[in-house]
């Protein structure tokens, strides 16, 4: 809103509509065309620097993330063999899929990041 009444106030001083108020920049409006891109410039300025910081702190969740979910990966293992430990005592039979027999070995990490490794494109 500051802005729209900034430029209609400066159009109308230089364009001779107000009456008593001597023009200050002539019709191409170069002071005013000046001071539009040095705020154009400032406020990109501003921008990059919040996503430059924006980035580091995604950047600091994820090295968090990591060592949560590996943790999270452990536990879910152990639950899922206690589970299929349970049921072997009470004797209740199951259908003992492959994905499952996968799920209840633990997952080796270094293979895994070795995978992504690769797979990722290099920089």
């Amino acid at each position: 809103m500051f802005h729209l009444v900034w430029f209609i106030s400066w159009l109308l001083i230089n364009l001779h509509a107000i009456p008593g108020i001597q023009p200050f920049d002539p019709f191409p409006f170069n002071l005013l065309t000046t001071v539009v891109s040095l705020e154009a410039i400032f406020l990109t300025l501003f921008v990059l620097i919040s996503q430059n910081r924006l980035s580091q702190e995604a950047d600091k969740r994820a090295q968090l993330d990591l060592p949560v979910n590996l943790l999270a990966e452990k536990e879910t293992t152990m639950i899922l063999r206690l589970l299929q430990d349970i049921a072997e005592r009470l004797g209740v039979k199951g259908t003992s899929t492959n994905e499952l027999r996968d799920l209840i070995n633990e997952t080796k990490v270094d293979e895994l990041a070795e995978k992504l490794k690769d797979a990722l494109p290099s920089e």
